[in-house]
């Protein structure tokens, strides 16, 4: 599991496990945001599976799943601490997105050094 920082309050990762829970609780996250739709790949964990694990651990929970067709989505306003998506792309550009104007360039440099694609975002 790889998280990385973009901001003092917002980190994303790749795809986590139920197993991974434990340790991102450990690091003090209080809040999990899955934004990969259930069933994107084959192997890929069950959100529930992550929920049950977040309860388990102490940590609050959501699903926001989000493709590239729904963008960013009814739920953007809402997105917090550690999300995690496939490879945290769609997580970064969320952020971006969340971003307001006078932070947007710092932001975007930010995430572009961490070597995100942020092509979602780009029409903000």
């Amino acid at each position: 599991m790889k998280i990385v920082n973009l901001s003092d309050s917002v980190s994303v990762s790749e795809q986590i496990v139920a197993a991974d829970v434990a340790q991102i609780a450990s690091a003090g996250f209080k809040v999990i945001i899955n934004n990969r739709p259930d069933g994107e790949v084959a192997d890929q964990p069950a959100s529930d599976e992550i929920a049950q694990a977040a309860q388990a651990a102490g940590l609050s929970y959501y699903y926001f799943p989000i493709t590239a067709a729904n963008f960013p989505g009814p739920d953007v306003e809402r997105m917090a601490s550690l999300a995690f998506c496939r490879t945290g792309t769609r997580c970064a550009n969320l952020w971006i997105v969340t971003r307001e104007n006078d932070k947007l360039e710092q932001a975007v440099s930010h995430a572009r050094t961490l070597g995100y694609d942020l092509g979602m975002s780009s029409s903000k």
